[in-house]
């Protein structure tokens, strides 16, 4: 497991070219805090898209990602950043993708598939600051 500060996270994210953004969305629960970090460095608004398809030991609980929570967002013009805290598989990141069609919206996960991943370097688990 790969342990990371909210130094090394911070850091990480002032060196990403990352474009204008005028919304943030994270999807809860694993990418609110992640969403958080991004939506205050680019000063954007946050939302919170719930979503859940694994379990506590990381096993799929349900054949597909399932939502369970979406704001009501009005996204008409506005750049949206959708963020994940790990993207492998990418079904949660498509569904939710799914749920902003129509909308111009772009990805970001700190590991993992996205149009911006924070650690592609890193391919093991990884110890969150903001996880006990």
């Amino acid at each position: 497991m790969v342990p990371l500060s909210f130094k090394e996270i911070a850091e990480r994210l002032k060196q990403m070219q990352l474009p204008k953004i005028d919304v943030v969305v994270g999807i809860g629960s694993g990418g609110i805090p992640p969403a958080t970090f991004v939506a205050f460095h680019l000063n954007a608004e946050l939302a919170v898209m719930t979503l859940n398809y694994r379990d506590e030991k990381n096993t799929p609980r349900f054949d597909e990602p399932k939502v369970l929570y979406q704001p009501e967002l009005q996204l008409e013009g506005k750049r949206v950043l959708l963020v994940d805290d790990v993207s492998v598989s990418g079904k949660t990141m498509e569904t939710a993708l799914a749920q902003l069609a129509g909308f111009d919206v772009k990805t970001l996960a700190m590991k993992g598939k996205a149009d911006f991943v924070l650690f592609p370097e890193i391919e093991d688990c990884v110890k969150w600051p903001w996880k006990v």
